[in-house]
């Protein structure tokens, strides 16, 4: 007998059962009953873990007891010694050391809202995080420190060379005791909680403000996603669920799939994850044997390199289980290779953005082995829609902008009304990803209506680039467009007009953008031109015929 989806939600979301879902008030949203409310609920439940494992860097281990001392004492200090109180703003800029997470912890623990900053970022993008978010304080590693020195707030370092001013994080916490309580605070679910920086299509970061609601819904919808495809694949949720899972994370802890599809999903589970200074797919492996990793979370890039690496067929993988990718387009060749080269090993997609706290829509088990160039099926929390230029919802089918309403959107953007009245409507955020979703609900993403190239898993605006390149005194005119990769999705491609009498090498103006912009941002690709871009009648660049020009396609 097959079991339908309608089958499988009812099973696991009716009366007492995990995923139970309830409405708030009268708005039409429905919230996991028995999500955490807020972090702290979050980080005391996960005290309960005890001696388990949570966090392996290295050589160096620290468990869940440990944990919660170490972001209690810290978030204590950050009270006492630096005034933070509730609503205040704790900017985090360091790469994925256990720090970050005890820092993320223990900012949340106080009442404060927690900053995590792109650690690619340069100085001057930092200064701009530290100063939009208006930040009290500042706990970064040595090399971001360095970066840090002038933006003119408190700066707590670890794991490099503390600057003049600022001060040790060994220091600042002092003596870890094993009585040590969480300071007095009241949090409630729709009191802010996290500041994420989204590139800005204008050239300039927007500040995607979260709740400790979406916060605490994050685990639960990611833990329904993978037991809807158990249910579906006609295995036993039960069994599922009693298996710890060893995440092993490559992609960074400030963008919201390794914060949410990862950390919190970790705590919430109480399995363990390893960091990974950067990634490397011959050390990744070598981290899936050692450590016995059971789930690979990452972007589609992640997958594919570590299926390329020449040592692939020489390490014990047979630990991992699951693979779990989102944060850009999984092309279904990926798939393939998949099922060719690692058979038995449970895929999925997933799709989210920041201002979902990452997943929101997900395809696993045999939904996507039938249905590879799906993004899936929304949660079952998740409403989606598509609408026409009008607002108007379009029947199944066809092609519109993608909607979505739930308990896991933001509340908007960081002191940026207008931006957030255009983008959240009436309850739905307004994607601006075209769309398309069939008879049975499955949802297609056709194109990308905003301007932006992602590359291996990060978003890059091409308004920004493009800001960049028009500071460069050569530059008359510049455009921006993706370029098909293989690993990565898309690389960042340049096409420049200069002005008359110049003449930069490629190297002279990846420099010049190299003290502007992160490293990931900057055009891989460059093409010159002596005539006009093409443009509309309002002046807009004509960047599909520009694709054509250049790329052939």
């Amino acid at each position: 007998m097959t079991i339908t989806h309608a089958q499988v939600q009812a099973q696991l979301t009716g009366p007492g059962q995990l995923f139970e879902t309830e409405e708030i008030g009268d708005t039409g949203i429905r919230t996991w009953k028995h999500a955490p409310g807020h972090f702290r609920a979050l980080l005391e439940m996960s005290r309960f873990h005890g001696d388990k494992e949570f966090l392996v860097y290295d050589d160096e281990r620290i468990t869940y007891e440990e944990h919660f001392r170490r972001a209690a004492a810290l978030a204590d200090r950050l009270v006492e010694k630096y005034g933070v109180a509730k609503g205040d703003r704790v900017a985090i800029a360091m790469r994925n050391y256990p720090e970050w997470v005890i820092s993320f912890s223990a900012a949340l623990a106080a009442g404060a809202i927690a900053v995590p900053l792109n650690a690619w970022w340069t100085r001057q993008e930092l200064a701009y995080g530290v100063s939009d978010s208006g930040a009290k304080v500042v706990i970064a590693d040595g090399e971001r420190a360095s970066r840090l020195t002038a933006a003119g707030v408190p700066l707590i370092v670890t794991r490099g060379e503390v600057p003049a001013g600022a001060r040790a994080l060994t220091e600042v916490m002092g003596e870890v005791r094993a009585d040590v309580t969480l300071p007095a605070v009241e949090l409630a679910p729709e009191d802010p909680a996290t500041i994420f920086y989204t590139s800005g299509t204008t050239g300039r970061p927007k500040g995607a403000l979260g709740s400790h609601r979406n916060l605490g819904q994050s685990p639960m919808t990611v833990a329904y996603g993978l037991l809807r495809a158990v249910a579906m694949a006609g295995k036993d949720i039960g069994a599922a669920a009693g298996v710890r899972r060893v995440s092993l994370l490559t992609v960074p802890l400030f963008h919201v799939t390794g914060c949410f599809s990862a950390l919190t999903t970790t705590m919430f589970t109480g399995g363990g994850l390893v960091l990974m200074y950067k990634w490397d797919p011959g050390r990744a492996m070598e981290l899936i044997e050692r450590e016995k990793v059971t789930t690979l979370i990452g972007v589609p890039t992640n997958a594919w390199q570590l299926m390329s690496h020449p040592d692939f067929a020489k390490r014990d993988l047979s630990s991992l289980t699951t693979l779990g990718y989102g944060g850009a387009p999984a092309p279904p060749k990926l798939l393939e290779r998949i099922n060719r080269n690692m058979p038995e090993r449970a895929a999925s997609n997933g799709y989210g953005m920041t201002e979902t706290t990452a997943l929101a829509i997900g395809n696993g088990g045999p939904d996507y082995q039938a249905r590879p160039d799906s993004i899936g099926l929304p949660s079952a929390v998740v409403d989606v829609r598509v609408v026409g230029p009008l607002g108007e919802e379009v029947p199944a089918g066809e092609v519109g902008e993608l909607c979505v309403r739930g308990p896991n959107v933001i509340l908007g953007y960081w002191n940026q009304p207008q931006a957030t009245a255009e983008t959240f409507v009436n309850g739905w955020l307004h994607t601006g990803d075209l769309a398309r979703v069939d008879d049975e609900g499955f949802v297609y993403i056709v194109d990308r209506a905003k301007d932006m190239v992602i590359r291996g898993g990060e978003n890059v605006y091409c308004a920004e680039v493009e800001s960049a390149l028009f500071e460069h005194p050569a530059v008359d005119d510049a455009a921006v467009i993706g370029v098909p990769h293989d690993e990565l999705g898309e690389e960042v491609g340049a096409v420049l007009r200069l002005k008359p009498g110049t003449s930069p090498a490629p190297e002279e103006i990846r420099a010049f953008l190299a003290e502007r912009i992160a490293t990931f941002k900057i055009p891989d690709h460059y093409w010159f031109r002596d005539d006009e871009l093409p443009r509309n009648p309002g002046g807009k660049i004509l960047k599909t015929r520009l694709r054509r020009e250049v790329l052939g396609a």
